[in-house]
């Protein structure tokens, strides 16, 4: 089964931009560029940075260092998760333990 291409036209900068992507797609492309628009708009009203290819540039980086951070975290709390889950398994081990233990000395075996 195929997925159908559709044209998207986004407007980036105040110039538009004509996209295929799939159509199941096609609101989530729209609301990228309009974030990345909204992004490349505050770094230009900046003052900072002039001409649209290093606005680009600087979007793609602040983007990316978000990107990169948020993933770091998000391993560090999965990673947290991890120990606590293996942490309260032990303790669930260690007391079917106790009560397997406590079931066969009550039954005299």
């Amino acid at each position: 089964m195929s997925t159908e291409l559709v044209p998207v036209t986004v407007s980036i900068l105040g110039k538009e931009y004509k996209v295929a992507c799939p159509r199941e797609e096609q609101s989530a492309l729209i609301a990228a560029a309009t974030f990345l628009d909204e992004r490349m708009r505050e770094i230009r009203e900046s003052g900072k940075v002039i001409g649209g290819e290093r606005i680009a540039v600087m979007a793609a980086l602040n983007l990316a260092h978000e990107y990169l951070d948020e993933k770091a975290s998000r391993e560090g709390f999965c990673s947290s998760v991890r120990e606590r889950v293996d942490t309260l398994n032990a303790r669930i081990d260690t007391a079917m333990r106790g009560l397997e233990a406590a079931a066969a000395s009550s039954s005299g075996g």
